[in-house]
């Protein structure tokens, strides 16, 4: 406390206050105490040893006053958008409620790694119970999802493992939050629902750490508009969508309507240059309205809802077609009402606007269809098909852990649409049972089914015993094999968990995270990876290895050596298995070390022996550094 009195005595007025003249500290101004007591020197902890001084300083540093209002916001700057300019608030509690947030939402996210470490990547692991822990504390969301972002945003190359956990619970809750978000925007009525704002949250829960939202998708939009606006006024400097500020007045006029989509389109594909992304179809981003306004590039319905979006906001009504293959955009030529399909002209926003006949749109496609599919359609419906889209990519991608998680993703906003389609719930509960995930939420998947449609009993049946089953491993684990490496069947293991190596034949960069002393794969595995052609074959050491383009594979012993010049290894899953990046080599975190107890010293051996060879005088600063470094970790072993 007296430390605490005596940094306020020395910030006031510049030293002129001193120990001996304490006691007048107290005859200031209301206005210069706090300015003293809001000095950068002063911590929280001084301020509450400065408080209990005396009854006017205490009153000084009341909840409500200027001294923790700055506490606050100097410790975290990103809640300050949640608060009023000059609002009045009780800055000592909301101060001690964020602190105690932080301290819970670290213990359990230290917590994880304990309880869910496995050696084999589980690709698209859910952390569920986790999950409703933090929910269950009931704490301020905001706060908990600043603490997170706080461990994010620490040191780039410590606590690896438990900014791995922290992202995948800031993931969690973030999505939470869009769903929600998405089930008001889905009991809206149906006249309120515009696609951009659907097409926003699509793009925000598949990408619920990225900096999307609505307003400066809107802003964004808002840009282009003016553009048009500016086009139109070379073509037209007298139209009426010149003058007009709300987007929901509609032009009449054929003719004026005609002149808002030729600057529509002079802006967006010729001074703009976008374009259908004809080269990589496939790509998700294609679908990301974000990614579609950062590269100009899309698919026919990311394009169409960004051209619908922009043509109502200079006063013309296009409508949203659900065409076969290719979406499409309708433009009425005839007074309000008519369905007939040759009455309107058909918008391929793809195709750089270029306008179709019914007849033409055919052509597009390769094929007749029936004039249903020249319906227009509602927002819910433009919803169902971009989300399909996302979901077939996801089908159709190569089982990785990206591919994964956007099959459930897009799973999860297609049944937050549609919730009682059997087809993709059936689907769901088989993806959750294939990674072995969420035992308890695919029993109840299943039960939904069941009740939706019973002839699916046969599927449901076999997935149910066997979610049961697991259900049932998980309450006896088993206990995790402790591979020493100084056992006599791991003598011919060379190399380590935690060493940067290079694969010798392809050339990939790689970090080793667990080794067997022989291939453990299945005879067919190895007939299609032909380790019957190695030097050893399979009776040689196997390693367990994060590559570099963020695969999991298995190498050879004979195939790897240690890198000439170690290199951070960008895989998602580092910081499943390692705390740290020191420079030549990863930390194993305490998980890992307890499986390969032997392999840390093993690591930092190599590694000391690898800089031992270089030519003296050739070492860098930066490697001096990383070998005093190894000096450190040996001593502290």
């Amino acid at each position: 406390m007296a430390t605490s009195v005596a940094r306020a005595e020395q910030l006031s007025l510049n030293g002129i206050i001193h120990e001996s003249q304490t006691k007048k500290l107290t005859d200031l101004p209301t206005e210069l105490l706090e300015h003293i007591l809001c000095f950068p020197v002063l911590k929280h902890v001084d301020v509450c040893n400065v408080s209990c001084c005396c009854k006017r300083l205490h009153d000084v540093c009341h909840g409500r006053g200027k001294v923790w209002e700055h506490q606050y916001k100097i410790r975290w700057p990103r809640l300050q958008r949640f608060y009023r300019q000059n609002e009045s608030c009780d800055w000592l509690r909301e101060y001690i409620t964020r602190h105690r947030v932080g301290i819970q939402i670290r213990r359990t996210v230290e917590s994880i790694s304990k309880r869910f470490f496995t050696e084999v990547p589980c690709v698209g692991q859910v952390l569920g119970d986790s999950f409703a822990e933090i929910e269950s504390l009931g704490m301020p969301e905001h706060f908990c999802e600043d603490e997170l972002l706080f461990i994010l945003n620490s040191d780039k190359r410590k606590s690896l493992t438990l900014k791995y956990y922290a992202k995948k619970i800031l993931y969690f809750l973030r999505q939470q939050n869009i769903l929600r978000s998405l089930k008001t925007f889905l009991g809206q009525p149906a006249e309120q629902q515009l696609a951009l704002e659907g097409a926003v949250l699509v793009d925000q829960y598949c990408n619920p750490l990225a900096d999307v939202t609505l307003e400066s998708i809107s802003q964004q939009m808002d840009d282009v508009a003016e553009k048009a606006k500016k086009m139109l006024r070379i073509k037209n400097p007298s139209h009426p969508s010149l003058r007009v500020t709300n987007s929901d007045v509609m032009t009449e006029d054929f003719e004026l309507q005609r002149q808002v989509l030729w600057a529509l389109n002079a802006v967006l594909y010729e001074q703009l240059q976008y374009k259908g992304n004809e080269c990589d179809y496939y790509n998700p981003l294609n679908s990301y309205i974000h990614q579609v306004l950062l590269r100009r590039t899309g698919i026919p319905i990311s394009l169409s809802v960004l051209y619908m979006t922009l043509a109502r906001k200079l006063g013309v009504q296009l409508e949203p077609v659900n065409f076969p293959n290719h979406f499409l955009l309708r433009w009425c030529q005839r007074p309000r009402g008519s369905e007939d399909i040759y009455d309107f002209v058909y918008i391929d926003a793809f195709g750089k606007g270029k306008q179709l006949t019914a007849k033409e749109c055919e052509y597009l496609i390769g094929h007749q269809v029936t004039a249903d599919y020249y319906s227009a359609i509602s927002t819910t419906e433009v919803l169902l098909r971009m989300v399909g889209n996302l979901l077939n990519i996801g089908k159709r991608g190569e089982g990785n852990e990206k591919s994964y998680q956007l099959l459930r993703d897009s799973l999860d906003l297609y049944l937050t649409i549609n919730p009682d389609n059997v087809q993709y719930l059936l689907l769901q509960a088989r993806l959750y049972f294939h990674l072995g995930i969420w035992p308890e939420k695919v029993l109840d998947i299943l039960q939904h089914i069941q009740a939706l449609d019973p002839s699916q009993h046969g599927a449901v049946g076999y997935l149910v015993q066997h979610t049961l089953e697991h259900i049932q491993h998980k309450k006896h684990p088993i206990t995790p094999e402790v591979k020493r490496r100084s056992a006599p069947e791991h003598l011919e293991v060379q190399y380590s968990v935690g060493l940067i190596m290079k694969h010798k034949r392809s050339g990939y960069n790689c970090v080793i995270y667990g080794w067997d002393p022989k291939c453990t794969m299945s005879q067919e595995w190895i007939n299609t990876m032909r380790v019957h052609q190695l030097s050893s074959g399979a009776n040689q050491p196997f390693y367990n290895v994060l590559v570099q383009d963020g695969t999991c594979r298995y190498a050879a012993q004979e195939n790897l050596e240690p890198h000439s010049a170690p290199l951070e290894i960008g895989h998602p899953e580092v910081g499943r298995y390692f705390s740290e990046f020191a420079e030549t080599h990863y930390v194993a975190n305490e998980e890992l070390q307890t499986r390969y107890p032997e392999d840390m010293r093993e690591t930092l051996g190599t590694v000391q022996e690898l800089y031992h060879r270089m030519t003296p005088g050739s070492v860098s600063r930066n490697e001096a550094s990383a070998s005093d470094q190894m000096r450190h970790q040996f001593k502290s072993m």
